[in-house]
C-alpha cells in the first residue's frame, strides 16, 4: 500500500469522536479505549504494508475497533452453566460452593476482620483457629492445619515429618494426577526420600515391615482416586498400618485425596474414604482436599495428632503455602453446614446435585425438551436416560445415573451449536456425544433450566443448508 493510503488511516482522536468509540469510554476508562485504539492502529499499518486492499471507512473502522475492544476486555474467568454431567468439572471449578460460604466471604471481603486477632483479648491469634475447632469436631483429630490445596499438604507434610528420611509407599499408590503431579517427584522435592514396596496389584503388610529401617520416619497411605486396580489385588488397611508402625516407632500419614467427609454410598457411591473413618483407624496424619468431595474451597486439609499437626505449622513451607482470609471464611461456613447431615444435603451443591432425585430430572428434561424443540434453531430435542461421572479424579470406575435433553441443531453442525452456547450469554457447556450436543441435567441448577431455554432461544439464525454442506 502506498505511504499517502497509509496517511488516510484516521487519527485516534479522531477515532475517538465517533460513536461507538465515544459509547465504549463510558463503559472503560478512555486510558483503556485510547491504548486499545494505538495497538489496533499499529497493527492495521503493518497489514496494510503487506496488502493492496482498501482502507475500511472511518465509520467500519471504529466499529471494528468498538467489537475488538469488548471483546479483549471480556475476562476468560466467566459463570458457565456446567451442562455436561461432570460434576466435579476441574476444567470448571470443581464444586460449586455453597450460599453460604459465598455470604461469608462476601462479609469478609468487604472490610476488616478479625484474621489473626483474638477479639477478647486483643492479643495476636492464629488464623488456622478460624476453622481449627469444625475440622476437629467433624473428623475428631485433636488438630488441624489448612494450605493452599492438597498437593501443597502431602509436600508440607513430607517436608516437616520426614526431610533426610526415608517414607514406604506401595507401588500401586505411586499416584499422577492432573498437571502432572507425581507423588514421587513432590517427595524428592520435599528432602523425603521414597522406599517403594510391594507390587502394583499387591502390597501386604509384610512388605513394609521388611522395609522398615533406622532411617524410616513414615508409612504413606495413598488413596488412588482417578484410578482403580482391579482383579486379583490386596491393599494394606490402614489399622494394620497403624500397630505396624507404632512398633517400630513411626509414622502414618494418609493421603485420602477427594475429602469426604461423609459417606458417600447414600449416593450410590462407594469407596471412598472418609476422614474421621481414618483419624479413627489411628492415622498421625490425614490430607484431603477441600474443594472435592468437602464442596468448599479450593485448599488442602491436615489434621491428625496435636504435636504432629504443630510441627507442621512451624516448617518455614507453611507460612508460603498458607490461605488467605476468603478461603478460610468460605470453609468454615461450609464445614458448619456439616454438623447437620440433612442440612449439608440441602445446601453443599455438590451433594444437593448428587441427591436429586431421577423422577425429578427426568420431569424437567421433559419440559426443557417441549420448548427446546418448538425453536426455530432446533430440529429435534429428545429426553434420554444416560449416565456421568463425579469427576475431579474421585471415583472413575462408578457411573451416576442421569436424564438428559438431546440436541440436533437446524442447518448447522452439533460441534458448532456447542461453540456457540460455550460463548454465549451465559456460557453453557453440554457434552457432544454421538453427534448430537447432550445437556445433562444432572450438573444443571433448577433455577438454570430458563437460562438454558433462552440460551438456545437467542442464538443467530442458522445456516441454509447448502451452506452448511458447504462448509
Amino acid at each position: 500500500m502506498a505511504p499517502e493510503i497509509l496517511r488516510n488511516i484516521p487519527s485516534v482522536n479522531e477515532l475517538l469522536e465517533s460513536q461507538p468509540l465515544k459509547t465504549l469510554t463510558t463503559q472503560v476508562t478512555r486510558s483503556v479505549v485510547v491504548t486499545r485504539i494505538r495497538d489496533f492502529l499499529d497493527n492495521l499499518r503493518e497489514e496494510a504494508k503487506q496488502t493492496t486492499s482498501d482502507l475500511p471507512l472511518p465509520s467500519e473502522l471504529a466499529e471494528r475497533i468498538a467489537s475488538w475492544i469488548v471483546t479483549s476486555e471480556q475476562s476468560p474467568l466467566r459463570p458457565v452453566i456446567n451442562a455436561t454431567g461432570i460434576l466435579l468439572h476441574t476444567g470448571l471449578g470443581r464444586a460449586p460452593m455453597a450460599t453460604e460460604a459465598i455470604t461469608e466471604m462476601h462479609a469478609l471481603a468487604s472490610g476488616y476482620c478479625s484474621l489473626e486477632i483474638d477479639l477478647e483479648t486483643g492479643e495476636r491469634s492464629q488464623r488456622h483457629v478460624a476453622v481449627g475447632q469444625l475440622l476437629q469436631e467433624l473428623t475428631g483429630a485433636e488438630a488441624a492445619l489448612v494450605v493452599n490445596n492438597n498437593a501443597g499438604a502431602t509436600l508440607l507434610t513430607l517436608a516437616a515429618l520426614a526431610s533426610g528420611k526415608e517414607v514406604i509407599v506401595s507401588r500401586g499408590e505411586l499416584v499422577e494426577i492432573g498437571g502432572s503431579y507425581r507423588l514421587p517427584d513432590v517427595m524428592a522435592t520435599s528432602g523425603a526420600s521414597l522406599r517403594e514396596v510391594g507390587t502394583t496389584n499387591k502390597t501386604r503388610l509384610p512388605d513394609y515391615a521388611d522395609a522398615i529401617g533406622e532411617s524410616t520416619a513414615a508409612l504413606l497411605k495413598v488413596h488412588t482416586s482417578n484410578y482403580a486396580i482391579v482383579g486379583f489385588t490386596e491393599q494394606t488397611k490402614v489399622t494394620d498400618l497403624v500397630r505396624l508402625a507404632a512398633k517400630h516407632r513411626c509414622l502414618v500419614i494418609d493421603d485420602i485425596g477427594s475429602g469426604a467427609l461423609i459417606d458417600y454410598s447414600r449416593f450410590g457411591l462407594n469407596g471412598e474414604p472418609v476422614a474421621r473413618a481414618s483419624i479413627q483407624a489411628g492415622a498421625d496424619v490425614v490430607l484431603f482436599s477441600g474443594d472435592k468431595l468437602l464442596g468448599g474451597p479450593q485448599c488442602g486439609i491436615i489434621v491428625g495428632r496435636r504435636s504432629i499437626v504443630e510441627t507442621i505449622k512451624k516448617h518455614p513451607l507453611s507460612r508460603a503455602l498458607r490461605v488467605d482470609k476468603l478461603t478460610l471464611g468460605a470453609l468454615a461456613a461450609t464445614l458448619k453446614l456439616y454438623r447437620d447431615p440433612e442440612l449439608a444435603e440441602e445446601s453443599v451443591p455438590l451433594l444437593s446435585l448428587l441427591s436429586t432425585s431421577l423422577e425429578n430430572l427426568h420431569l424437567r428434561a421433559n419440559n426443557m425438551a417441549a420448548q427446546l424443540e418448538a425453536l426455530d434453531s432446533v430440529t429435534s430435542a429428545e429426553v434420554v436416560e444416560d449416565e456421568t461421572f463425579l469427576g475431579g479424579g474421585s471415583l472413575p470406575t462408578q457411573r451416576v445415573s442421569t436424564w438428559c435433553v438431546s440436541l440436533q441443531p437446524k442447518g448447522r453442525k452439533v460441534d458448532d451449536l456447542a461453540r456457540s452456547l460455550r460463548t454465549g450469554n451465559p456460557a453453557i457447556f453440554g457434552r457432544v456425544q454421538q453427534d448430537r450436543l447432550l445437556l445433562d441435567l444432572r450438573t444443571v441448577f433448577p433455577t438454570q433450566d430458563v437460562q438454558i431455554i433462552q440460551g438456545v432461544e437467542s442464538l443467530t439464525a442458522p445456516e441454509t443448508e447448502s451452506e452448511c454442506n458447504q462448509a
